[in-house]
């Protein structure tokens, strides 16, 4: 969905974020939002009145919730769905980022999680809260591919910590080398955490 095809309100959130991903929450002025989203500077008041910390938290609380709805549907791209490769399109959703646009943006959770966690404590919450959605549609995920319940927990952490630096390192270096190397790295060991007891794992006849 393009910003155009959004309300005002849902726009300027969307906004926030884009702009949180590439230069940080220092780059998401309420004017910069509202000149990004096409939306009147006098409408931020109206729909945030807990000013740019309330506009910040709900960008973090939006990006969380796409995180986390993206999951079923990289499990929908693939024939099988295994934890390498869940990974794998979790991964490539990044590498074809920055492949085709370069390496200006990142996580906008992440990036409010850096400026944020020490100074703004609703910040941090928001934070906490958008990554622990993200990671339970990752858990749930892993569990119904056949991984024990405990050990899905902590494989999705392993995933997003991976991804997250991977991330961090891939702009860095302006190369997509550290996604490629922890999509390979990992993906014996995500896989091997299956107890095949899933139907879902099973290789079609």
């Amino acid at each position: 969905m393009t910003v155009s095809e959004r309300g005002p309100r849902e726009r300027m959130v969307f906004s926030a974020a884009q702009l949180i991903r590439r230069g940080g929450v220092s780059a998401a002025g309420m004017r910069d939002v509202a000149e990004h989203a096409g939306a009147p500077r006098g409408s931020l008041q109206h729909y945030f009145p807990g000013g740019k910390e309330q506009l910040v938290n709900e960008a973090v609380g939006w990006a969380g919730r796409y995180a986390a709805g993206r999951v079923a549907r990289f499990l929908a791209a693939l024939p099988v769905p295994t934890p390498s490769g869940l990974f794998g399109e979790m991964v490539r959703q990044w590498t074809d980022e920055y492949e085709t646009s370069g390496f200006a943006g990142g996580c906008p959770v992440a990036a409010a999680t850096a400026d944020c966690a020490e100074r703004v404590d609703s910040t941090r919450q928001a934070a906490s809260a958008a990554f622990a959605q993200w990671h339970g549609a990752v858990a749930a995920a892993l569990a119904d591919m056949g991984v024990t319940p405990e050990r899905a927990s902590a494989l999705a952490t392993l995933m997003l910590s991976s991804l997250e630096g991977a991330i961090l390192l891939a702009r860095a270096e302006q190369d997509i080398r550290p996604l490629t190397t922890v999509t390979r790295e990992l993906a014996p060991l995500l896989d091997a955490a299956v107890t095949g007891n899933s139907p879902r794992c099973s290789t079609p006849p």
